[in-house]
């Protein structure tokens, strides 16, 4: 990885066109639509792709300077290349009005705890590029700029958000194809009783999730909480558009609108964040930067917050002191207020005594203003208690539109500023994150229970997994919530993918239609398998699993760390608990809803008639995907357990002509334009995406020309697998994949796996214990479960807790929808109060309409009849009397005085012309007398009344 070195120097350029390439896609589209067309598609995929390409390249060149190869990033080499940095940063980045040098700025969360627990840990600065690249405006010494902070965590998210969109952009090209075409909308319905016809929006699909990768990738590697909030509110911007790309539905545009009024509830705690920091902090920036030039770095939030002098532990910084201590600043004012230095003897007194005020615990409140505020605009953006209520509604957007929503961009962005902005949540801030991602993955995992939509029951489990995320952060598990975000970006994306492609070939959302699917969608149904397997946390204890198998098991360990490290604090074990029902829920929730679309016989014999694999733009996306959920938290020695089972299910697809539709395009669905029409002009979410209860016939929601199309012949015929020749593949992939992980070289290839590649970025101050000051709970550092005395007391029985969790869920959702040993209808009646709970969501949406809906519409009537009654009222009374004050001076002043005395005039001049009109006879010797009359009048008028003195 040499040769990628020199590369490193150029990161922020590297990441600045990676961002770019996504708004030059967005403004291409705007501008050539009509010209581009089915282009449009071309030209967003290859930015998003290039982007990838990109971020994959700047991956390697990091780790060529930061490559580390032990499991917690070698604090010694993270100390020793931070120290190198610092002093050579600035001859190494070059970038215009910029400053990119490594610092020492970040911090996660360790406070007032021990620091001298996993010192090296917990003292070990993470390595950051961080600089300013354009300066908006300057308030006297503050300024609010664009910058960028490069650090191992904006690696990772960079490549999983590209990567993930690229996959997406590549599988919409299949399937929005019928938007290239005339639509016609099944789902609205107009006045003369005829549907919809409109014309397709296929570029501008394209065209909005190029501005939605672009917004995504710059919240990522901005560098200052303000530009995050920028483009925090595009994501938000960007995510309404699509959520009402099908504008015409009121279920689209009241979800659209839903999504974007609860985000600024949350937002408008943010703002208070962002206010209580910019006034006590006087800086945005998440790092040091060299605001002035002057070669000195201005302390950033994170070095203010938890810095070096202080080991990195939390501290409540000087400026929130200051404001917290106002009461002692006013004693000292009034003690000298006499005397004309009061202000230098102030500056003077007042810093001895920060340290006194700081440990009285002034300002402190501050910090938890500033974490709360924060952590409010994540709830909204995450879709936690009690603003999740969005998120479900969001599924009436296209099926790739959940998908990118859904695992790497606009829910996880709330997750990710949470793990961005740890280094600054107290204590007392962490507590409240932790109840807040308990309750939500516990509510949103029950009501996936009872949903019948396939994207419904997958939106449910992205509120519940993102609770997971939050609960880890709340309990002190950065690692294990960043982890997870990540893991659960790549199989949620996949799951998501999978029932858009079900969406696609039996066009209907309900799984009470679906069954036996898994004879006629065997790539859908395998790679789906594996998001389930993933999502359930399923592996071989102590030996391997799929990816969601190491990021739930280390949420689950530290939840266990916190409750031993409060012993007889039953609140503190109940986020334990709490998880592993949820983790037994989901696996339940999962194989319930794969069972029900893949197994047992048709429900819905149309439906199953013209099911048919999707086309190759479509599946091939979910294999690469299907592969990362498997292995994307895997060490690198582990690759043999991947390489084995890919082998021999190749060799079986080749043997069954599995891609045969890869060779031969035109034999397969929806390779030509005319797939489009094909489906009558319905689209896939526009017409199969259903809102079931709608009125529609059954013949309309399946009748889409699916007969012409021969996918009864699509050759894909029986699945060949048997119960014996699975476990055969496996026993050999385990075999084998030990064999070969022992040959590998695990010390050299370590550095290259998720965990380690997370670990870089875990902020100073971290691997300390941590002691709130409210809220006496101790926090135990992330490592604690990992050291050698603890593994038998807390990884040990946590494995085989979730490792139950698993199979009891996935066993009982056999028990009931696989191997019918339950009725699934009995269940229903026994707990028909249950059910009713569940089916309805826990009847939040009717709260929240009684508690906020219904009295705003009260509050609207009032002001509207008293607009109308008293408002209007009076401003019509005061228009009539200014008419009538109008009407009589009209009258009086205007026809009367003024028009009268034109009127007068003119009669008068009209009266001497008439007059003149006499002299005027046109004969000559008249005229020759009056002449000669006048010159004897002048004389004699001259003669005898000129005087001298009167020329004079």
């Amino acid at each position: 990885m040499e040769i990628f070195t020199p590369i490193y120097n150029y990161l922020p350029y590297l990441y600045g066109a990676a961002v770019l390439l996504p708004l030059t896609s967005f403004f291409t589209i705007l501008i050539a639509a009509a010209k581009l067309r089915k282009a449009a598609a071309m030209v967003a995929t290859f930015a998003i792709g290039s982007a990838c390409l990109l971020s994959f390249v700047a991956l390697l060149a990091w780790l060529s300077v930061h490559y580390t190869s032990d499991h917690h990033g070698s604090s010694e080499h993270a100390v020793a290349h931070a120290a190198a940095e610092s002093g050579a940063g600035e001859n190494e980045h070059h970038a215009p009005s910029a400053e990119a040098a490594s610092s020492s700025d970040g911090s996660p969360q360790q406070a007032h705890g021990a620091p001298e627990s996993h010192g090296a840990h917990a003292a070990a600065p993470p390595a950051v590029l961080t600089g300013t690249a354009w300066v908006l405006g300057k308030f006297g010494q503050r300024e609010v700029t664009i910058s960028y902070y490069i650090d191992a965590l904006t690696v990772v998210m960079f490549c999983m958000v590209t990567l993930i969109a690229t996959c997406i952009h590549c599988y919409a090209m299949g399937y929005m194809h019928d938007e290239l075409h005339p639509i016609i909308d099944h789902e609205v319905t107009l006045a003369d009783g005829s549907h919809l016809k409109r014309p397709g929006r296929f570029p501008r699909f394209f065209q909005y999730l190029s501005l939605f990768c672009f917004s995504m990738l710059g919240l990522v590697l901005a560098g200052n909480i303000a530009m995050v909030f920028v483009f925090w509110e595009l994501v938000g911007a960007c995510s309404y558009f699509l959520i009402g790309f099908y504008v015409e539905r009121k279920s689209a545009s009241n979800a659209a609108n839903k999504a974007f009024i609860v985000n600024r509830v949350g937002d408008f705690g943010m703002i208070i964040g962002l206010m209580a920091l910019w006034t006590s902090l006087g800086t945005f920036s998440f790092g040091d930067i060299d605001v002035d030039g002057d070669g000195h770095k201005e302390p950033g939030i994170f070095s203010q917050v938890r810095g070096p002098d202080n080991q990195f532990a939390l501290t409540t910084p000087e400026g929130m002191v200051r404001l917290g201590a106002g009461q002692q600043l006013a004693t000292v004012a009034r003690e000298h207020y006499t005397q004309p230095n009061m202000l230098q003897i102030m500056e003077t007194q007042f810093p001895s005594q920060i340290g006194t005020l700081r440990e009285s615990g002034a300002g402190y409140w501050l910090l938890i203003v500033a974490g709360i505020g924060i952590f409010c605009g994540c709830v909204g953006k995450s879709a936690q208690f009690p603003l999740h209520v969005w998120l479900p509604d969001a599924m009436e957007g296209p099926t790739p539109v959940s998908a990118l929503v859904h695992s790497a961009t606009m829910v996880a962005a709330g997750v990710y500023l949470v793990g961005r902005f740890f280094p600054v949540f107290a204590p007392e801030v962490l507590l409240v994150i932790a109840v807040v991602g308990c309750i939500t993955l516990f509510l949103a995992a029950t009501i996936a229970i009872t949903a019948n939509d396939i994207k419904r029951v997958l939106a449910y489990s992205t509120v519940s997994q993102l609770g997971y995320m939050m609960l880890a952060l709340g309990v002190g598990g950065w690692l294990a919530g960043m982890m997870h975000l990540i893991t659960h970006a790549f199989f949620k994306s996949l799951l998501f993918m999978c029932s858009g492609s079900v969406i696609h070939a039996v066009h209907t959302n309900d799984m009470r239609k679906m069954g036996g699917l898994l004879r006629k969608m065997p790539v859908t149904a395998i790679t789906m398998l594996v998001g389930c397997l993933a999502i359930a946390g399923v592996g071989i204890p102590f030996l391997i699993g799929f990816s969601g198998y190491y990021s739930k098991d280390m949420i689950l360990e530290q939840a266990y760390s916190l409750s031993l490290a409060n012993p007889g604090n039953a609140f503190a074990s109940l986020f334990f608990v709490m998880a592993l029902g949820g983790a037994s829920i989901t696996a339940f929730y999962m194989f319930r809803m794969w069972y029900m679309t893949f197994v047992g016989e048709p429900r819905d014999a149309e439906a199953y008639d013209h099911a048919h694999e999707s086309p190759p733009v479509m599946y091939l996306p979910l294999v690469l995907l299907a592969v990362f959920a498997i292995a994307v938290a895997w060490e690198p020695v582990m690759i043999g357990y991947a390489i084995i089972p890919a082998g021999i299910l190749f060799w079986q697809a080749s043997k069954r002509g599995w891609f045969a539709a890869v060779r031969n395009p035109a034999g397969g669905h929806g390779a030509d334009d005319a797939h489009g029409t094909g489906h009558g002009g319905g689209g896939h979410d526009v017409a199969d995406d259903h809102r079931h209860g709608s009125g529609h016939s059954d013949a309309e929601r399946h009748d889409h020309g699916h007969h012409n199309h021969g996918h009864h012949n699509s050759g894909h015929g029986p699945v060949p697998w048997t119960v014996r020749g699975v476990v055969g593949m496996i026993a050999v992939s385990v075999v084998g994949g030990t064999l070969i992980a022992a040959i590998l070289p695990h010390e050299m290839l370590s550095g290259l796996a998720l965990k380690n590649l997370l670990e870089q970025a875990r902020p100073a101050g971290t691997a300390a214990d941590a002691v709130g000051k409210w809220v006496h709970w101790t926090w135990p550092n992330e490592h604690t479960a990992h050291e050698e005395a603890n593994h038998a007391r807390i990884v040990v029985p946590v494995t085989l807790f979730a490792t139950g969790t698993w199979i009891l869920g996935i066993g009982l959702a056999t028990a009931i929808y696989s191997r019918r040993y339950l009725n699934a209808d009995d269940v229903r009646r026994q707990f028909a109060p249950v059910y009713r709970l569940l089916i309805n969501k826990w009847w939040f949406d009717e709260l929240y309409d009684g508690l906020f809906v219904r009295p705003t519409h009260v509050v609207a009537r009032v002001a509207s009849g008293i607009d109308r009654n008293w408002i209007d009222g009076l401003l019509h009374a005061i228009a009539a009397a200014a008419k009538s004050v109008s009407v009589f001076w009209d009258k009086l002043a205007d026809r009367t005085i003024i028009d009268g005395a034109a009127n007068l005039t003119a009669h008068w001049t009209h009266s001497v012309g008439l007059a003149l009109r006499q002299v005027q006879t046109g004969k000559l010797r008249q005229y020759v007398m009056f002449i000669v009359v006048g010159a004897l009048a002048l004389f004699i008028l001259i003669s005898f009344f000129w005087s001298s003195t009167l020329a004079r």
